[in-house]
């Protein structure tokens, strides 16, 4: 499909250049010619002037012999067509050699056009698929425990209680995942309303909910973020931090600490949060936010999520006109930082 694309698009894009092309020929080879021209007949209009006194003396001594003028306007015609000829032969050779640099430089640049929209195709593809393998899971878990549940032939109380309990973590489950996507739906086109915000106190606020988890259990948090005061959307920021956070307690160490720092630098507020952990290796570090990405698949198979926190987050700050960018700290584990624009 993108190669038929490509092959459109160098077509358009060479037609266009050798519109140009001609069009600049054209309006170029009528500029040498009346230039030409013009050149041409003051030379010969001097020479007729010369060969008329020259005519005008020689016959008052009976001389017949035909002007000078008559064979240099000959002369003049036969260097004039060979001019002409030359010269439009240098420009149908120049056209071509437009029209093979045109090709090649239109079909580099059509696919250089494409590009972005290619792998725009392709990551909306791999999260299709890897987002109805999610979904796929939990009803396909819960249609097994159900269908082995029925075919015993009688069951106690406890027995129903904890078949629904099951059902009801996975319904959980996906209710998490589809309210995920719906978020990272809205913020693709969501217009929020800046106000003016203490970064501080967002940070306060977003550890405070995160450290009522129950994964959070035993974590220390520590807050150093500096005071200032930013534009953004609360709610959405909050969110934002939220999910930085639940990543730091997710993959750091038990009983570990989560730090979350804040500085100003110029117009701009970064708010970094690090946790403790191995941290993000070299190869998955480009692609941690992806959507429906994880790394590290020994470790995060045993991590609970549906790799669409990161890529959340990343539209959230977009949403707010801000930065987010992951990295490893020197002393270890990852640090993702959050950069903002001062109020």
């Amino acid at each position: 499909m993108f190669e038929s694309a490509r092959l459109k698009l160098t077509l358009f894009y060479l037609a266009a250049l050798l519109a140009f092309s001609l069009v600049l020929t054209f309006g170029l080879r009528a500029f040498v010619q009346a230039e030409f021209n013009r050149a041409n007949d003051a030379q010969r209009g001097a020479v007729q002037q010369l060969g008329q006194q020259y005519w005008t003396k020689r016959s008052f001594q009976g001389n017949d012999m035909p002007p000078p003028a008559q064979n240099f306007a000959r002369l003049q015609d036969e260097q004039a067509a060979d001019t002409q000829t030359r010269l439009t032969r240098e420009f149908v050779l120049l056209n071509l050699l437009v029209f093979v640099i045109g090709a090649f430089v239109s079909y580099w640049y059509a696919g250089r056009t494409l590009k972005p929209i290619q792998d725009a195709h392709e990551q909306q593809k791999r999260f299709t698929s890897d987002a109805s393998h999610e979904l796929r899971t939990p009803l396909a878990s819960m249609r097994l425990e159900n269908e082995i549940f029925l075919r015993q032939k009688a069951f106690s109380d406890q027995e129903v209680r904890d078949q629904i309990s099951s059902n009801l973590e996975e319904v959980s489950r996906l209710e998490r995942l589809t309210t995920s996507l719906l978020d990272l739906s809205r913020y693709e086109t969501a217009k929020l309303k800046f106000r003016k915000l203490q970064a501080q106190d967002i940070a306060a606020e977003a550890m405070a909910n995160a450290a009522k988890a129950p994964a959070a259990t035993g974590i220390k948090f520590i807050n150093s973020a500096a005071k200032a005061t930013v534009l953004g959307d609360k709610d959405s920021l909050t969110q934002l931090i939220n999910i930085l956070l639940d990543n730091a307690v997710k993959y750091g160490p038990q009983d570990g600490i989560v730090e979350v720092a804040g500085v100003v630098h110029g117009g701009e507020y970064t708010l970094a949060v690090r946790d403790h952990g191995k941290g993000i290796t070299e190869a998955d570090l480009p692609r941690v936010f992806e959507r429906m990405y994880r790394g590290d698949k020994a470790r995060s198979n045993s991590v609970p999520g549906h790799g669409i926190g990161l890529s959340l987050a990343q539209q959230i700050a977009a949403a707010n006109n801000a930065t987010l960018t992951a990295a490893n700290h020197p002393k270890g584990g990852a640090v993702f930082s959050l950069t903002l624009p001062k109020a």
